[in-house]
């Protein structure tokens, strides 16, 4: 049941206010210049692999503190809190986090995409927007915690993955038909991100409380 809930989480995070948002930028740095598809796939499974080591080594350090992680839950939360508040007023445009453009600029180089710069990309994705999934993230990494079994916590941070992965792999798969979707996207994005802001600081305000 365990690994079924942080499935869940996983793709609930690929619809958080954080990712979709960005997600046109993400699946054209998969596609890059050629828009091949075996490509693309590759590509995006670079991606994935990239955050799902990182999110994977969250989980086992998460086991391995877990009795110091449960015990300070709380606290967690509050700075978790506090941190998607920040989140969200950067999406507002009230304030401006420079590390969150940071996965902008590794696109500019579509010509010389490989396998191993998508990983790249999926770490720095990881490291990122950590914070901006947190709600979903920490549930999972509170179960890791609470198992307090290392195979287990970075067992259940891969199911998370996993399920924070296979969106994304699959919008790189119809990336044509979902086109209109993404000019859509690009349209209103400030408007988007306008509202994905507000949703982000409410829930920080949640979490906090």
């Amino acid at each position: 049941m365990d690994f079924l809930v942080t499935f869940i989480e996983g793709v609930a995070s690929f619809l958080s206010p954080c990712v979709l948002p960005m997600l046109p930028m993400y699946v054209s740095y998969f596609a890059g210049q050629d828009k091949n598809l075996k490509k693309t796939i590759i590509n995006s499974l670079g991606f994935v692999l990239g955050f799902t080591i990182i999110f994977v080594l969250l989980g086992i350090f998460a086991s391995s503190l877990g009795k110091l992680i449960t015990a300070n839950s709380q606290y967690i939360n509050i700075i978790l809190g506090i941190i998607i508040i920040f989140f969200g007023l950067h999406y507002m445009g009230i304030l401006n986090i420079k590390i969150l453009n940071k996965s902008k600029g590794i696109q500019k180089n579509k010509d010389k995409l490989s396998f191993f710069s998508a990983i790249l990309f999926g770490m720095i994705f990881s490291v990122c927007w950590t914070p901006c999934v947190g709600v979903f993230l920490s549930s999972a990494l509170m179960m890791s915690a609470t198992s307090q079994d290392i195979l287990k916590g970075g067992l259940m941070l891969f199911i998370y993955s996993i399920g924070l992965g296979i969106p994304f792999i699959l919008t790189s798969i119809f990336l044509e038909r979902l086109k209109n979707t993404f000019n859509h996207i690009k349209k209103h994005y400030n408007i988007i991100n306008k509202i994905a802001g507000i949703i982000l600081i409410l829930s920080g305000i949640l979490l906090i409380f």
